[in-house]
């Protein structure tokens, strides 16, 4: 079959999934899914307004079905879904119900292998496949996605074991959809590389060409990456991305830029000293490696454990910026310099170097444990700290919030407001 683009509607509102499905069957997308979140949220009459809006359109319900295989089949074509999606990890039975209820209701069936492991992989696609489903799905969860992970070592794998049309979905962009193809999918499943468009139309058309053309077509956003690259995610994200990411937390309470309009990324290195004593601080520079943030736990308070020519050295060495939870001086001249440095305090007075404290142990800063090695971002709203273990994920679902508001303030700028785009009052807590 010629390979088909389908579109994930991986919303909670109905309303703006019918306008990305507007502007996106305008860019080429062939079928239209009902996401797993949307059907939860809206129910099943989603598929309906999907069918009754697009009427000459494959629609797919994403049910994700466990249990209950003919009734949920049942139900989701009735509400005029084409294909109804069941879950492989589901019993045998659970799913020759829904290949019957199918048949006896004019749908396919779709089995899902997302969390299939390793090792039962092609074992599992053959049998669902002897079970009489229609297709088979390679699903890589958005969860794993932002730990860097793609689908497309098991799409191959799957393509090559079974007889029966596989689709693909998994952080799917316009750099990676000729991948899918090449590696066995005929439908390739393209959730927010679409759905948090700037121009859903033109991001449609896009990912269409780069299917039919087996071609890269580079994309800035929507892209997922591993540890290796964290440093340019962590660049273009803000640290309110990166606080919404983490659940609204992570920042340095307390901690300000001295000047405005730099950004600081990098790896820690701890400094904990006893109020107003510079050595350590000033022994960090010469430790630090290029690229790294000195992150100083001073007791909060004064007199300064930096200034002026501290920060001149450590433009020398190339480090990426200072936190001070404590005091600084020689403002003025940091600005000038343009170096980034976060402080609790500002003062004209200078501590002395005693010589007490430690270097690379664990801090507490504003109220935040942070160990060398965790990443320090900081930009003109204050500073976060992302525990090193967790970076690729936090960075990859920060970039997934700095995407949706790209979608969000174009919805907005159209007349209207974020209350009224995100239906604000509905999804109150009751």
């Amino acid at each position: 079959m010629k390979p088909v683009l389908q579109l994930a509607l991986d919303f909670i509102n109905l309303k703006r999934a019918l306008k990305v499905a507007e502007e996106a069957v305008r860019g080429g997308v062939d079928w239209l899914e009902a996401g797993t979140p949307l059907i939860k949220s809206e129910g099943l009459d989603v598929v309906r307004e999907l069918r009754k809006r697009f009427p000459r359109v494959t629609i797919v319900a994403d049910m994700k079905t466990m249990d209950v295989g003919r009734i949920e089949t049942e139900m989701a074509a009735k509400a005029g879904a084409n294909i109804v999606c069941v879950l492989a990890a589901a019993s045998d039975s659970t799913i020759t119900e829904c290949v019957e209820a199918g048949r006896n209701y004019g749908a396919k069936i779709e089995a899902d292998l997302i969390e299939i492991k390793e090792s039962n992989l092609e074992k599992r696609a053959k049998e669902v496949e002897k079970l009489g489903v229609d297709y088979i799905g390679i699903h890589i969860a958005i969860d794993e996605q932002m730990k860097g992970k793609n689908p497309f070592s098991r799409l191959q794998r799957v393509a090559k074991a079974v007889n029966i049309p596989v689709a693909c979905a998994g952080g799917i962009n316009s750099e990676t959809a000729h991948q899918a193809v090449k590696k066995g999918a005929e439908i390739v499943i393209v959730g927010g590389a679409i759905n948090k468009a700037k121009d859903p139309t033109l991001a449609a058309r896009r990912i269409k060409k780069a299917i039919t053309g087996r071609k890269i077509i580079k994309t800035e956003l929507f892209k997922r990456v591993s540890i290796n690259d964290v440093h340019k995610v962590l660049k273009k994200v803000s640290t309110p991305n990166l606080s919404d990411a983490m659940h609204r937390t992570g920042d340095l309470k307390g901690i300000n830029p001295i000047s405005k309009g730099v950004k600081m990324v990098g790896p820690a290195l701890t400094v904990r000293t006893y109020p107003g004593d510079w050595a350590k601080t000033v022994e960090a520079v010469d430790m630090a490696e290029n690229g790294q943030v000195i992150v100083i736990d001073a007791g909060g308070v004064g007199p300064a454990v930096w200034g002026e020519l501290a920060t001149h050295g450590a433009i020398q060495r190339k480090l990426a910026g200072v936190v001070i939870d404590g005091a600084t001086r020689d403002t003025p001249e940091i600005r000038k310099l343009k170096f980034p440095v976060f402080s609790k305090l500002a003062t004209p007075t200078a501590g002395e170097p005693k010589g007490f404290g430690e270097i690379g142990v664990p801090v507490m800063i504003g109220g935040t444990r942070v160990c060398s090695g965790d990443w320090i971002i900081g930009d003109d709203d204050g500073v976060v700290c992302v525990p090193k273990d967790k970076v690729a994920e936090i960075a990859n679902r920060a970039m997934s919030v700095l995407e949706q508001e790209e979608r969000l303030r174009k919805e907005i700028d159209r007349g209207s407001t974020l209350a009224q785009v995100i239906e604000l009052l509905r999804w109150e807590k009751k």
